[in-house]
């Protein structure tokens, strides 16, 4: 390793504070200026980023302590939370809640620089202060220790990982594609081109509805059977980066709350209701936490019908959910929703059209999986030069 070099931050990338125009002032906002805050990067897993939900103008640009960063700039988020990142696709600005590194491009290479953060987020985290929340300060930015090889080195080794990351991308959007066809084959069949003759019932006489345990924390398990929270749910399936378990020898206990492949989950109290998950065959065995419910057919349509139907009912009706202390649906009003029952041939080859998209889906998800682990093993050994890439 002795062509590898230590230098601080500041010697290979000028570290750049964001700001925010006054919200007050309406000339400033709504331009054609991409303005990031960190919540843009929440749940952002991409490694170009073009702009985040809003826009300044040129007056925004110059009443306020914004800067325009340059394509190419490392965009890190200092708090709340410190450790999102993503490069700048385009010329983009960002809130106070950034320090953004502009490489030297004679040192540091953008894409080795992203990574590198991505290997050392807790690192990261440990340098935040502050009481109300962590924040890692300009200063402390330009001080951090970093270990680079040459240039050459750096690029290959960042060529390794976006390749990993640019499959991974490629499957998650096949996988969007997949669900939106089979989506708008629904809505075609089932809603657009809906038959007069099609009887409708009651949701209650189409399948029931499943409450979840509230387990305790106290119980949790580094390893066991897999319990379902609501924070788990990602894009319309359970993700297993965060899950908990029990003791295997507890689960007969709780068997009234085993999960079943295709179960339709939904969030029904708090700031994430109407959040929706599928229960795919990765995740099994498992079990349903609280504030969800879990809809499951009779048998006289299928699940994957069922699940399609949900979705629409789920998505034209958010704005009937009440309570006093919380946001919540009532179990009673679900019930009382009307559901298509399409004749039994329309309704197998949708059937089957649905089976093979899921098992597709699931494939593809397994497939992420492996190449996650592979990215995540592969990349702190890359960065500290352990496992070393030929140029």
């Amino acid at each position: 390793m002795g062509e590898w070099r230590e230098y601080k931050i500041s010697d290979i990338a000028d570290v750049i504070g964001g700001g925010t125009p006054k919200t007050s002032v309406d000339e400033y906002w709504n331009g054609d200026i991409p303005w990031l805050a960190p919540r843009d990067l929440t749940g952002y897993d991409k490694v170009y980023i073009s702009h985040g939900d809003r826009f300044i103008t040129e007056e925004g640009l110059k009443k306020s302590s914004t800067k325009l960063m340059p394509k190419g700039s490392v965009l890190l988020t200092s708090r709340a939370p410190i450790g999102y990142v993503a490069i700048a696709q385009n010329e983009i600005c960002t809130n106070q809640g950034f320090k953004s590194l502009v490489p030297k491009k004679d040192l540091c290479y953008s894409e080795f620089l992203y990574y590198w953060i991505k290997s050392n987020v807790d690192y990261l985290q440990q340098l935040g202060t502050g009481t109300t929340f962590t924040e890692i300060s300009g200063s402390v930015v330009k001080n951090i220790d970093i270990l680079l090889p040459p240039l050459k080195e750096q690029k290959a080794i960042a060529e390794v990982l976006s390749s990993l990351d640019d499959k991974i991308d490629l499957l998650h959007r096949q996988n969007k594609t997949l669900e939106a066809l089979a989506q708008t084959l629904f809505r075609q069949w089932f809603i657009e081109d809906a038959k007069d003759e099609w009887e409708e019932k009651p949701l209650k006489e189409i399948c029931e509805i499943k409450n979840g345990f509230a387990f305790k924390s106290k119980d949790y398990k580094d390893i066991g059977r897999v319990i379902v929270r609501t924070k788990n749910f990602n894009n319309g399936f359970v993700n297993l980066d965060d899950v908990v378990y029990i003791d295997l020898e507890e689960e007969q206990e709780y068997i009234k709350y085993k999960l079943q492949q295709y179960d339709f989950l939904l969030v029904m109290v708090g700031a994430s209701i109407g959040k929706s998950s599928i229960v795919t065959s990765d995740i099994l065995p498992a079990l349903q936490n609280q504030n969800m419910w879990n809809f499951r057919s009779l048998g006289n349509i299928s699940q994957h019908y069922l699940n399609f139907a949900l979705k629409n009912i789920v998505q034209e009706n958010l704005g009937s959910a009440s309570g006093s202390a919380r946001d919540f649906f009532q179990k009673g009003q679900f019930y009382k929703f009307l559901i298509t029952i399409p004749d039994k041939e329309k309704l197998n080859i949708f059937d089957e059209y649905a089976n093979n998209t899921y098992n597709k889906l699931e494939v593809n998800r397994k497939q992420i999986k492996t190449l996650e682990n592979m990215r995540n093993t592969l990349l702190p050994k890359l960065m500290s030069g352990e496992v070393r890439v030929e140029i």
